[in-house]
């Protein structure tokens, strides 16, 4: 199995998100960020809030979530990450509130 290089929790920008459930991965990069003592700080080239722990990246791409593989692409392509390697974390409205689900692959 390919170890994870590259964490993107999707989300919103925006106060307007902030409190949403649509932000969920935002919630997951930031308190992954906190107990993995990264910080996530903006890059303009990756559009997006980025921090590095160890040999793995992670990002909160700063565009709304049907742009977000713009930030996630960019920075993957930067750093020769292979699509395998990549973990997206996002809500998903098919789920109750506080249940996760994990597949490989995947558009």
């Amino acid at each position: 199995m390919t170890p994870i290089r590259l964490v993107a929790g999707l989300g919103n920008p925006g106060r307007e998100y902030a409190a949403t459930r649509h932000n969920a991965g935002f919630w997951f990069v930031d308190r992954l960020a906190q107990e993995l003592g990264a910080s996530l700080s903006p890059e303009s080239r990756f559009a997006g809030e980025v921090a590095k722990a160890g040999d793995v990246r992670l990002v909160k791409p700063m565009t709304y979530m049907n742009e977000s593989g713009r930030s996630v692409g960019a920075l993957a392509r930067f750093f020769d990450i292979a699509p395998e390697a990549i973990l997206v974390v996002h809500d998903e409205l098919d789920l109750k509130p506080g249940e996760a689900k994990m597949k490989q692959g995947g558009g």
